[in-house]
């Protein structure tokens, strides 16, 4: 799975494709509603260059927690 083929659209966050914004990365973000919280400080959105399988398994435990 490239950045490309990631769905835009889930719960709690949203994919923006670099060539859709003219950047050098695509950025996968979260919004305030996700359940990420960590402590007083956690990130909210991840630069995305080409994937490795352990990119792919970090982002679906993510979301997986973002939308628990």
């Amino acid at each position: 799975m490239g950045v490309g083929t990631l769905t835009p659209r889930f719960p709690s966050g949203f994919v923006h494709r670099a060539q859709s914004f003219k950047t050098r990365y695509a950025t996968l973000g979260f919004s305030d509603k996700a359940n990420l919280d960590d402590g007083a400080m956690w990130p909210t959105s991840f630069a995305l260059t080409p994937l490795t399988a352990a990119d792919k398994a970090r982002i679906g435990a993510l979301v997986k927690r973002a939308v628990s």
